[in-house]
């Protein structure tokens, strides 16, 4: 991971060796961090930033459920972003990583809005997180957490414990992914992304009620798919559905949206990506570099 030269900490441009913290951070220990993740696109003209303003909004609100605030605006962090791309002189299309995470108060479990936190942000080049012509999966023997024990709408640091076991068992079960069921044995999302299930060219995802992240590529699918005329419903599904299913895909910053062509050894349809799958990372991709008036208020131009 090239991270840049340049990041963004406590409200200054320092270069990275700067942006240090004591060891007694309460992060560490706790994991009471808040993160996002955010995707620029280069497009060999400029850098479009996807969907900022939604980001920056869901970073402020991760934090609101543990009392960790955010002491900047959502302008400063706005700006802090589009003037670091500026600041490395990013031409490649880059992942981008806000933060914020509460700093040196001991070993106190009370955490309140007076707790002192940290904000950085850092950037790197990235392409493709999976394969884009299909990845595997496994149903993770894992659960994903729900409201009952923690909230699974804050991108918390801590959260993605969950996350990491689920993603260690498909590995070393041979598989690129893995498919978190929730309490109910409904599915829920993968470790780092939401999950779609194409069946007669109808587009279910789990709702949020099953225990899945608010995504902002997943409210971008469900509108995308919409506006191109597919009936895209949020519904329960059970993981039957997933084996009998035409097309699956999933969705996240990172991920973008990758088809899933196989779980649990079985095909999924043909065992190849899609038609309606393709037809939407497609469409996806031309919005994301700025190519599509029609959703050119999504992306946020840097230079």
């Amino acid at each position: 991971m090239n991270i840049s030269k340049i990041v963004w900490f406590n409200g200054k441009y320092v270069v990275k060796n700067k942006a240090t913290v004591p060891i007694t951070t309460h992060a560490i220990h706790y994991g009471t961090s808040v993160f996002e993740g955010i995707r620029a696109y280069w497009n060999y003209n400029n850098l479009y930033i996807f969907r900022l303003d939604d980001h920056i909004s869901r970073f402020r609100n991760s934090g609101k459920f543990y009392s960790i605030t955010l002491k900047f605006s959502n302008l400063e962090i706005k700006n802090a972003i589009i003037n670091l791309c500026i600041k490395n002189k990013m031409k490649n299309s880059c992942y981008i990583r806000p933060v914020y995470f509460i700093g040196d108060y001991g070993i106190n479990l009370h955490v309140t809005n007076k707790a002192p936190t940290h904000v950085g942000i850092f950037m790197f080049p990235m392409n493709d997180l999976f394969d884009k012509n299909g990845i595997t999966a496994c149903i993770s023997s894992w659960r994903k957490f729900d409201d009952s024990c923690l909230f699974p709408l804050a991108k918390m640091g801590g959260n993605y414990l969950n996350s990491i076991l689920a993603t260690q068992e498909s590995k070393r079960n041979g598989y690129d992914e893995a498919i978190l069921l929730d309490s109910q044995c409904n599915v829920s999302e993968s470790p780092g992304e939401n999950i779609f299930v194409i069946k007669n060219k109808c587009i279910t995802t789990p709702p949020l009620s099953s225990s899945a992240l608010d995504g902002i590529t997943r409210d971008s699918v469900i509108k995308l798919s919409r506006n191109m005329g597919y009936t895209t419903i949020e519904k329960k599904i059970t993981r039957s559905e997933l084996y009998l299913s035409d097309e699956i895909f999933l969705t996240g910053t990172a991920a973008e949206i990758t088809p899933i062509i196989k779980i649990d050894n079985q095909n999924i349809g043909d065992g190849k990506s899609g038609k309606i799958t393709k037809e939407l990372m497609s469409k996806y991709n031309k919005i994301t570099m700025g190519k599509d008036k029609k959703f050119y208020d999504w992306v946020t131009k840097v230079y």
